[in-house]
Order: structure tokens, then sequence, then C-alpha cells
């Protein structure tokens, strides 16, 4: 039997088969984890790089591509892999950003492997997809943030309803403004 709460986890958290790609992108934060997955996938060869995105951020005490990339090192990763991306203050700036990297460095970006927190993924997911253009092909390789939120857990906690609830909020103020573009094309 279904709970009422059910469509909110099958619309918040997406995962997706990861196969071979260009890059791997991770939206800036302060979760080790997603760099420590970026890290574990990359030694498996199915990218050659690695962009970590993300600008300054007072509780980091750092942007968040060093953060993260000095996570990526510590975890075998080499430097020459990793690209910068450190001037993104939110997850649809992450996104662009990510492209005029991309972009300016000539790599392809046809398949991309996404790396973000469990409950964030959606939001990510549709960030990339306004940025990019419409024939690159994303997978969604979440982690489970330092809270321990996941699709099966985040309504039995009150911090794993409260940010889960704040993604919702978050994807309709992001996106009202898009849809009608999306319809029309």
């Amino acid at each position: 039997m279904s709970s009422p709460y059910d469509c909110i986890t099958n619309f918040i958290f997406v995962e997706t088969e990861v196969t071979t790609a260009d890059v791997i992108l991770v939206p800036g934060a302060d979760h080790p984890q997603l760099m420590e997955k970026a890290s574990s996938l990359y030694k498996k060869g199915i990218v050659s790089y690695i962009l970590p995105s993300g600008g300054y951020k007072p509780h980091v005490g750092t942007s968040e591509w060093e953060y993260l990339r000095n996570i990526g090192i510590a975890n075998g990763v080499p430097e020459e892999v990793m690209l910068r991306e450190d001037a993104a203050q939110h997850t649809l700036e992450n996104a662009r950003y990510s492209l005029e990297v991309l972009e300016s460095k000539g790599i392809n970006h046809e398949k991309i492997i996404i790396v973000c927190k469990a409950g964030h993924s959606r939001r990510a997911l549709m960030c990339y997809q306004e940025a990019f253009p419409k024939h690159t092909k994303f997978m969604v390789s979440p982690v489970e943030d330092r809270f321990g939120i996941t699709k099966e857990n985040w309504f039995t906690t009150e911090v794993g309803i409260s940010r889960i609830m704040t993604e919702v909020e978050k994807i309709g103020k992001y996106f009202g403004d898009f849809i009608p573009g999306w319809v029309a094309k």
C-alpha cells in the first residue's frame, strides 16, 4: 500500500544507471561524500574529467570547488583531471558555469554523470537539463548526505522532512518561470 508522501519521494529522489561518460559534474556543497563518490567513479575508468563547481562560501571557509578538489586529490584523483568552476553560488549557476567551462576547454558533454546529494538529485538534474543542450544525456549518481537522508527514510525525521520539503519549494521557485519555455520547445 502506498503512503501519501510516496509521490514526493518518487519526484525528489533520482538515481540512474551509470555508464561511461565524458565528465562527472559535482554541484557545490561541503559534503565530502560527493567527491568520494566522484573519485570512485573516476577510478573505474568511466570518465576522463571531474568538474566540481562552487564559489566561496563563508561556512566552508573557501570555495566549494577548492573544498571538493582537495577531497578528490586526497582520494587519488590527479589534479589535472579536475576542471575548475569556482564562482557559482547556487545549483542553476553550477550548471550554467560548468557548461561554460566545458565549452571553453572543448570538452565533449554528450554524456554526463551528476554526483549530488540524494535529496538534491531532482533539482540538480533539472538545473543541468535547463542549462545544457537538449541532446545531452544525464546520469545521476546520488550520495547519502551527512544527515543520512535517503529516499527510504527522509519522512522519518524532522531534519529529513524539513530538508526534502525545502527541495520541493526550491524546485517551484527555480523552475516556475521556465515551464512556458519548455512547453514552447
